[in-house]
């Protein structure tokens, strides 16, 4: 694949990455606890049926400087047994709310660095929640882990609780550029450690994720990486591009006096890791996953029901509403999202008094209901097909279509880019669209508008 200059300087704006619709930063204050409580008794009569948990860990043993997280340093450790006391507490009140006739597909630990507290905690959350909720066949139980603070030992508690889905936090093969950003690398060499996750089971997933556009990165230094990655053989790679919000992560300021690479350069990263990928015998997932073919994302993508949440991609069978705890988590319902208090302390005296610890949220209009819904489609499926939307929503195409900002010019501008193709009822993205995905998504949305410190650019 290439990517021309022209292209990229047109659609290297900033857009939102549609990781919800609409973007967390519609949520407004407004959103009371009580707004949530609703939210939450009606999800149990909306779809998708199953239940999704994500638990987030914020504590890091030090912050990466590239990190745009919810995150912070764990010191002393003092606040991770009230921390987590309060996370078993915030589960409890909201459980009492859901239909436990509902199962749980998917739980997901996310951060932060959830590795970074004693497995004991995580051991005894997960026994909570089996207790506390039914499950389906073969449930998906995730953690992200940074290799740095891994072990074989602490590896085999993992599995032995439960889990089975590792997403490692690789970055990058090159230490000399983690040491730039501030990480450490793997305590076990990868591949070492990959062999060893893996030899516990055939139901066992292990994800590598990189991040391209970093201080001392070049296109021939990430192909190097991708190289390795390829070699490993890992049953999904992630390549994330690297989001520059400085006005949001003041920390991130560190990296533009070590020297960021240009927008070109990195395209080339990415496009170079597409390629090496490629023949590989990976398959592009969405935005930024590449998988097997023999992995369920990809099969998810032929029969086009892919989906994607905050935590990634999901399949149908793991697909659930998200009932999300812990500190700034976001819980994405039917009708909208609520999203927790912000400060630790806040979140531990909100929930120990005995109330839930929204901070703000947003409840969806018909319209924005429909949107999401379209949206989801094209970042997920590379495809927006008018009828399917209104099949599936029971209603006319023609609300779809209303819904939508469906802008004659702008379709027929992308379709002379080479970034969709065009009929009647369907709006299909190419190989090139798949790069300015954000911006085809963004073309369709009535309320997107270009805001320079709110969104980051796709390059």
């Amino acid at each position: 694949m290439k990517i021309s200059e022209e292209l990229l300087n047109k659609y290297n704006v900033p857009v939102p990455r549609y990781t919800s619709y609409p973007p967390a930063n519609y949520f407004t204050e407004s959103f009371s606890s009580d707004n949530y409580v609703q939210m939450l008794k009606n999800s149990n009569s909306t779809e998708p049926e199953n239940i999704a948990i994500y638990i987030h860990i914020p504590f890091c043993e030090k912050i990466c400087f590239y990190c745009g997280c919810n995150a912070c340093s764990i010191g002393s450790g003092s606040l991770v047994v009230p921390y987590l006391k309060a996370v078993r507490k915030e589960i409890e009140m909201v459980a009492q709310y859901i239909d436990k006739k509902r199962r749980v597909s998917q739980i997901h630990y996310g951060g932060g660095t959830p590795n970074s507290i004693d497995v004991s905690f995580i051991k005894s959350l997960n026994e909570f929640l089996f207790s506390e909720f039914s499950f389906i066949d073969k449930p998906e139980i995730a953690i992200e882990c940074n290799p740095a603070y891994l072990d074989y030992k602490y590896v085999d508690s993992l599995i032995a609780a439960g889990f089975n889905r590792f997403s490692l936090g690789i970055q990058d093969f090159d230490i000399k550029i983690l040491e730039k950003v501030n990480r450490e690398p793997s305590a076990i060499p990868p591949a070492e450690l990959f062999s060893y996750i893996k030899s516990a089971g055939d139901n066992i997933g292990v994800n590598l994720d990189f991040i391209y556009g970093l201080p001392g990165q070049s296109v021939s230094s990430f192909t190097r990486t991708m190289q390795m990655a390829a070699g490993i053989r890992p049953d999904r790679l992630v390549t994330f591009s690297y989001a520059h919000l400085p006005w949001v992560k003041k920390h991130q300021l560190i990296l533009e006096k070590r020297g960021l690479p240009t927008a070109g350069d990195k395209t080339n990263m990415f496009l170079s890791a597409y390629d090496i990928l490629k023949k590989s015998g990976y398959e592009p997932i969405g935005l930024d996953h590449f998988v097997l073919s023999s992995d369920d994302l990809f099969r998810s993508l032929e029969e086009g029901s892919l989906h994607r949440n905050f935590q990634g991609y999901c399949t149908r069978r793991t697909t659930g509403q998200v009932y999300a705890f812990g500190v700034t988590a976001i819980s994405q319902l039917d009708e909208g999202y609520s999203q927790n208090r912000k400060e630790i302390k806040d979140y531990i005296s909100d929930v120990n008094s005995g109330n839930l610890p929204v901070e703000r949220g947003y409840k969806l209009s018909s319209d924005q209901l429909i949107v999401r819904k379209a949206i989801n489609d094209l970042m997920c499926n590379k495809k927006l097909s008018f009828f399917k939307v209104a099949a599936d929503m029971k209603i006319l195409p023609e609300t779809v279509k209303s819904a939508l900002r469906i802008d004659e010019n702008s379709l027929a501008d992308l379709e002379a880019d080479g970034l969709i193709t065009s009929g009647n009822d369907a709006i299909e993205v190419t190989d090139t669209g798949s790069f300015f995905i954000r911006n085809i998504a963004a073309s369709f949305d009535k309320d997107y508008v270009e805001k320079v410190q709110t969104y980051s650019k796709p390059v």
